[in-house]
């Protein structure tokens, strides 16, 4: 009996091994491959260039040393762009009932934890990204079965096993670290919203709003990336705004606080001094000196 899927419950219920039933190394150029599906796991590792691998929904952009499993049946296919080429490793296995003294798929997910986790993972496709771990035990399993393959298949086995476990533990932190992963795009988010709306009058309402987030949750993440609070980096970003047009321009003074999104002027000046331990008149006045000492020194 085969099985093609990577999550059919039977292989942890059954006796059953990995077989690789396809191999081969290519350089594409130009190339826009039709939309297929076959049934048995595929693996595709970019070695050089970069290229696009497009399922049914979705359009994954890989480049060297990133690779991608995707699971028996899920339809896909291959672009590279005019101009481009993109150098692939490809393997494609599926599942057949063990003969002999090999290790089983059962065995694997009884004594590894992340081979077990990525059975149970059920996905279509899973993008990652190789830690130089991966590439060199795929490129040995093919050496392998190009030279000794029907005479060693224990040698073939055992990196066809060691190449599922390390892509297992590599799935299983990828996993992992998702809601890190998503926290940096919510917070990276925030910061382009700062930066281009800080001389509005800005709170952390409209930008929570801006990035989809409850104003308590991306209070938390953001403290936890920058060390700061939304609003104490808010503040930082208008008292270097203020630093730079008090010392470059010769904006008066009553008007700086309305360039920097802060509606009182009173206000201003308190945060200013506390930032900057000065004044704004003390703060721009040490810069014109300055900038007439500088002036000095050229005569």
């Amino acid at each position: 009996m085969k099985r093609s899927s990577l999550y059919e419950s039977a292989l942890t219920r059954g006796e059953f091994l990995p077989k690789v039933v396809a191999y081969y190394y290519k350089q594409w150029e130009n190339y826009n491959m039709p939309f297929h599906a076959h049934n048995q796991v595929e693996i595709m590792y970019v070695i050089e260039g970069h290229c696009c691998v497009e399922t049914e929904g979705e359009s994954l952009f890989m480049k060297k040393g990133e690779f991608i499993i995707i699971d028996a049946e899920v339809t896909h296919r291959l672009l590279v762009e005019k101009g481009s080429t993109c150098r692939m490793l490809n393997i494609e296995f599926r599942f057949q009932e063990r003969k002999g003294f090999f290790p089983s798929i059962k065995d694997f997910a009884d004594e590894e934890q992340a081979f077990a986790r990525l059975l149970k993972m059920n996905a279509p496709y899973l993008l990652l990204k190789d830690p130089n771990e991966v590439y060199f035990v795929l490129k040995n399993l093919v050496l392998e079965m190009d030279e000794r393959g029907k005479e060693n298949l224990l040698m073939v086995h055992l990196l066809l096993s060691q190449l599922l476990i390390r892509i297992a533990r590599l799935a299983v932190e990828s996993k992992e670290n998702e809601p890190l992963q998503q926290a940096n795009v919510y917070v990276k988010q925030a910061l382009t919203y700062i930066q281009e709306n800080y001389d509005c009058d800005i709170q952390m309402k409209d930008i929570a709003a801006d990035v989809n987030l409850h104003p308590g949750y991306l209070h938390r993440i953001f403290k936890n990336h920058t060390g700061l609070t939304v609003m104490e980096y808010l503040t930082s970003v208008r008292m270097e705004k203020a630093k730079m047009l008090l010392s470059e321009t010769d904006i008066p003074l009553i008007e700086i606080s309305d360039y920097i999104g802060i509606n009182s002027r009173q206000y201003f000046s308190s945060l200013f001094k506390k930032y900057a331990h000065q004044t704004p008149v003390e703060y721009r006045k040490a810069a014109m000196q300055k900038k007439e000492f500088a002036s000095w020194e050229r005569v």
